[in-house]
């Protein structure tokens, strides 16, 4: 099969294109090392390119990752395969890798398509768009977003009819239909495994409502709401296009719960909350915004000053479990809990509920490894093999973590980490011209 195969050789493959891997990306290539970065999605820039602002900052989330991810696609030293997987790995020597990458066809040729978007305004086809968590739809030609990088069409063939619309309009003539998987053989020295999180999905809570309630909403729904980018001009509940006047959120949504898989703390639910809320409250200025909790975590730097700066802009924060959420005929929401502080169980009423969703492991990438087993901790991501000395190691040689693969983190200790995983692998690089 290889001998089928185009072969590549590079110095590091970095599997995973969001801050954490494009950092460590970056970081190698400035080291003049030549970096194969691979992303599954259309796009690098992984989930903070599509975050409204940051915490507790509140810096747009767009104007810091932006910058970072043009450097990335613009380095001379990084080759980049957005809509492609690491599929087989395998450690032949030390400083002597060989992995299996499979490109799926975008069916647009990249280098030639200008982003005109003539395509999707002559498409037919309506789907569920997933970059916007499903609040509006997209055509089945489509660029991913409007900052994606590359900014490119890509065809959903799944849903494409064929018709030849996008063809027929296409200026630069850059749509392909014949475009096929594609398989490389790549050689590399080392490898950094940045693959990220993935998030709860609130269907495994049926007495939430989430998928039956229309106005039962995820936190990333509504970060995409308060985004730049998103996809309304201000916030709505989907139900009815109504704007809320009394949103409540739900934290530890698939966090903290062993009956659900997931036992631990996800660490950024408590301030993506806090930090939504402070964004409502300057979108929605009379509504009122009120957070059910079990306990605020507010650990890092500046965290706890911003959950208080969130209690005296008005928001209210009750000390309760949600036990399940009704629905009104108008829409409204009725959500059972249990008081903590008055030792009762209450209902309170809202239009809107936002439920504050966990963060998982993104697994399968263990898999990909033939030869040698790529450690997994008890909750399924990475395990680091010295978490206080080299916290980038992992149980093979040669192979590091970044990011969100090894356990949640936020976005400054994400970067850290891939600062982290670069120099742990430009160590073991050099120990190679020893």
């Amino acid at each position: 099969m290889s001998e089928q195969m185009k072969s590549l050789e590079f110095d590091v493959l970095v599997i995973g294109g969001g801050i954490a891997g494009g950092e460590a990306a970056l970081n190698l290539a400035n080291l003049n090392y030549k970096v194969l970065l691979v992303e599954k999605e259309l796009s690098i820039g992984g989930k903070m390119i599509m975050l409204s602002k940051v915490f507790p900052t509140l810096d747009c989330a767009a104007c810091i990752t932006t910058p970072k991810i043009s450097e990335i696609a613009r380095h001379p030293n990084i080759t980049i395969f957005t809509g492609a997987e690491t599929r087989k790995i395998t450690k032949i020597e030390e400083h002597h890798f060989e992995a299996i990458v499979l490109q799926k066809p975008r069916y647009v040729n990249v280098t030639d398509c200008t982003g005109c978007q003539l395509c999707e305004q002559a498409c037919p086809v309506s789907v569920s768009d997933q970059y916007q968590y499903g609040l509006v739809g997209r055509k089945a030609v489509y660029i991913p977003f409007s900052i994606a990088s590359p900014r490119a069409a890509a065809i959903d063939i799944e849903n494409c009819t064929l018709c030849g619309a996008c063809e027929r309009v296409c200026p630069t003539q850059c749509i392909d239909f014949t475009q096929t998987e594609e398989e490389f053989l790549v050689t590399i020295k080392s490898i950094v495994v940045a693959t990220g999180f993935d998030l709860f999905d609130p269907l495994k809570i049926p007495r939430y409502g989430y998928g039956t309630f229309k106005n039962v909403i995820t936190s990333m729904q509504m970060e995409r709401q308060l985004a730049p980018t998103r996809p309304y001009n201000t916030i709505l509940r989907p139900g009815d296009g109504k704007m809320p006047d009394n949103i409540a959120y739900v934290l530890c949504t698939g966090s903290r719960d062993k009956s659900l898989g997931n036992p631990i703390c996800s660490q950024i639910c408590c301030m993506y909350s806090v930090k939504q809320a402070q964004l409502l409250m300057g979108a929605l200025p009379m509504a009122d915004i009120t957070i059910y909790y079990l306990h605020i975590r507010a650990f890092g730097k500046g965290f706890n000053e911003f959950y208080a700066q969130a209690q005296d802009m008005g928001v209210e924060f009750v000390k309760g479990k949600v036990g399940k959420i009704t629905e009104k005929e108008n829409g409204n929401l009725i959500l059972r809990y249990e008081d903590i502080e008055q030792g009762k169980v209450q209902e309170a009423e809202h239009d809107m509920v936002v439920l504050s969703v966990g963060v998982l492991p993104n697994q399968g990438i263990s898999d990909a490894f033939e030869n040698k087993k790529l450690e997994l901790d008890p909750f399924n991501f990475i395990n680091q093999a010295d978490i206080l000395a080299s916290p980038a190691k992992t149980s093979i040689d040669g192979v590091f973590v970044a990011g969100t693969a090894s356990g949640p983190m936020d976005i400054p200790d994400s970067i850290l980490s891939g600062g982290a995983a670069s120099a742990e692998t430009t160590s073991y690089l050099r120990r190679a011209l020893l």
